[in-house]
């Protein structure tokens, strides 16, 4: 639908459910949430509004002749339940749409990016200069970096909480400093930044490591097989249909040489302002695959 909202924290979305016909679609949201200017624009497109509550009601009564395709990822079982005529269950076909993005959204977000990158600068010149001369914690980057953010044109909000985590806290996949629990930024080792902005020209998600005084043979080592499992992955050529987890094995390859390993996945699709995490990509080991299948009523 090309619409944003404000109920999931982080992500520019609203709940609701949309039931699309052969000859429109009913959008199935709270009261307030739409208001009259785009009541009428989506009136023009040939969609209708209910409220949110009664789209089960809307299910069931389906003529009987009806076939419904839905995501059983993306359905909850009580709605299901309610279904009475066959249904047939695929992946959502707005996954698709989403995931190939446009030359116009491709554009914007590259804009995105450089104004994504305008504000990291800003922070990282803070932070060298500040580094040693000031008390700095994990909690300090969040601060100072989401500031930085918030000054760019078009930011609505962070796209996840900002991730800093500094030597053995930034080995821990979704580390979050918190005021009773985080480091303070000294002494020697590395420091992990992941973070991101949501613009209305897209969503961003930045990962970057630092050296922090001086650094050790295996904090070389590790980070450079890391980058060289990143650099044949970036540069590979692969046949349409080729799996996830081959893919995701050339990342990993050179730290499986050594005897190493990372406890998460490689890459992932990202929203065009929208979620940070968004599929159907995702480069993993553990990537579900989907499948058509038919199921009665």
């Amino acid at each position: 639908m090309n619409l944003r909202g404000s109920d999931v924290t982080y992500n520019p979305v609203f709940l609701a459910h949309l039931l699309v016909t052969l000859g429109g679609a009913t959008l199935f949201v709270g009261e307030g949430k739409i208001d009259t200017t785009l009541k009428a624009a989506l009136a023009a497109d040939g969609v209708a509004l209910a409220h949110y509550g009664d789209a089960a009601t809307a299910l069931a009564a389906l003529p009987a002749d009806a076939r419904l395709l839905l995501d059983p990822k993306r359905v909850t079982l009580g709605l299901r339940e309610r279904i009475a005529v066959p249904v047939v269950e695929a992946i959502n076909p707005s996954t698709l749409l989403k995931s190939r993005k446009s030359d116009a959204e491709a554009a914007h977000i590259r804009e995105a990016m450089r104004q994504d990158g305008a504000a990291m600068c800003e922070f990282y010149a803070w932070f060298e200069q500040a580094l040693g001369r000031e008390r700095i914690t994990e909690l300090t980057i969040d601060e100072k970096l989401s500031a930085a953010r918030a000054k760019r044109p078009g930011f609505v909000g962070l796209s996840f909480s900002t991730i800093a985590g500094f030597n053995a806290n930034g080995a821990m996949p979704h580390y979050r400093a918190t005021p009773v629990s985080h480091a303070v930024i000294e002494g020697d080792g590395l420091l992990l930044i992941d973070s991101g902005g949501q613009y209305l020209g897209g969503t961003t998600d930045i990962t970057r490591v630092w050296p922090i005084g001086t650094i050790t043979d295996a904090h070389r080592r590790d980070y450079t097989l890391v980058l060289k499992g990143t650099m044949a992955l970036s540069r590979t050529k692969f046949p349409r249909g080729t799996l996830s987890p081959m893919l995701d094995a050339i990342a990993r390859a050179p730290l499986w040489e050594q005897g190493l390993e990372y406890g998460h996945g490689t890459g992932h699709g990202v929203g065009y302002f929208l979620n940070v995490h968004e599929g159907p990509q995702s480069i993993s080991r553990r990537c579900p695959m989907r499948t058509w299948r038919w199921s009665p009523a």
